[in-house]
């Protein structure tokens, strides 16, 4: 009725007067972010398609567009004034300060919240990791460098090149790990960067991006390291930190976590010492083994990927992925490189 020629656009009072009159259960934040698009166009109008969109909570750019261009703001400038807050928002706002590089991205983060579905990936992975180290750790009564136990390696989750035909090794090893510092060091990397990351970005991007990591760890090493076998979720773990890392310092002026360039070098020197330590196993074993050590590739295969595809997908906040020509290409890139190393794998490994 309010749109006879069916443009799929009012006006913004036509539509303040229509809240009023009906009293629209509407999100009082959200029908702020409404105006603000509408004041964002050139005719001031409130797009029916933005309205569920917005309603809907889809990912969009145009609500940064009209924010950035319009003459309206959002209300409260700055999220740290917020008082009154229970324990759980603190934490939210204490995400979005760490995540979200922009004001206006981490105010429509705070206030679009919702607590369910709750980041269940990364824990759940963490969870899957510390009881299957517990239980390879009771059953051999070794919890440091349990690779060199002979009976660990046989194990039908672990990656190991004369098993390779398996492939479901290439993503299980990720739950098995070379002793309690490097499961103590992926555990707390997961936690602490992980769940924040996946409570902003959701699920499926942090899922994805954790095992395209995984996989591409244990590809890698296939193709540059043929005799070693691999455990750990390092791949995975490196794609996120990489990711995040990478987003940190593309966006340094906008980030207001504290102590961000204190982080950023005690992230990096602990990064780069357990890959260190890593290198060291493999080609240096403190103790005579009867074969290779797990192979390091798997840090850097994952670091590769969380700096090329993770940081697109984490610097396309409130964006859709597909309407992105960056990241299709990264993702035929990657699609390219999975398949030259199957058909690696199955015609010339024995080369």
């Amino acid at each position: 009725q309010l749109d006879p020629e069916n443009t799929g656009f009012i006006g913004v009072e036509t539509f303040a007067s229509l809240v009023h009159s009906h009293e629209l259960p509407l999100d009082p934040a959200k029908l702020d972010m409404l105006v603000a698009l509408a004041q964002g166009n050139d005719e001031g109008q409130v797009c029916y398609q933005e309205l569920v969109d917005l309603i809907s909570s889809k990912r969009s750019s145009s609500f940064k567009r009209a924010i950035a261009n319009g003459q309206r703001a959002l209300p409260r400038d700055v999220l740290l004034d917020e008082t009154g807050l229970g324990f759980y928002k603190r934490f939210v706002r204490y995400v979005a300060y760490e995540i979200l590089p922009c004001e206006m991205d981490r105010r429509w983060y705070f206030y679009q919240h919702r607590s369910c579905p709750p980041p269940v990936f990364m824990a759940a992975v963490t969870l899957t990791q510390i009881i299957v180290f517990l239980c390879y750790g009771a059953r051999l009564n070794k919890w440091v460098l349990q690779t060199y136990h002979p009976e660990y390696m046989k194990s039908p989750l672990v990656y190991h090149p004369g098993h390779r035909a398996r492939a479901w090794r290439f993503l299980t090893y990720m739950f098995m790990h070379v002793g309690l510092e490097q499961l103590g060091f992926n555990a707390l990397l997961q936690l602490m960067i992980g769940v924040p990351l996946e409570m902003v970005h959701g699920i499926l991007r942090i899922s994805f991006l954790y095992l395209a990591g995984v996989l591409a760890g244990s590809l890698t090493v296939s193709i540059t390291d043929m005799r070693a076998p691999l455990v750990g979720g390092s791949g995975g773990v490196y794609a996120l930190c990489s990711a995040h890392l990478a987003n940190v310092v593309m966006n340094w002026a906008g980030m207001r976590c504290p102590y961000k360039l204190l982080r950023m070098v005690l992230a990096l020197v602990c990064m780069s010492s357990e890959v260190g330590r890593a290198v060291w196993l493999r080609f240096s074993p403190p103790l005579p083994a009867s074969g290779p050590q797990p192979s390091f590739m798997a840090h850097l295969a994952g670091a590769i990927v969380g700096i090329s595809m993770g940081l697109t997908i984490l610097r396309s906040y409130e964006e859709s992925l597909q309407d992105q020509c960056g990241w299709w290409v990264l993702l035929l890139s990657y699609g390219t490189f999975l398949l030259f190393a199957v058909f690696w794998n199955i015609f010339a490994y024995d080369l």
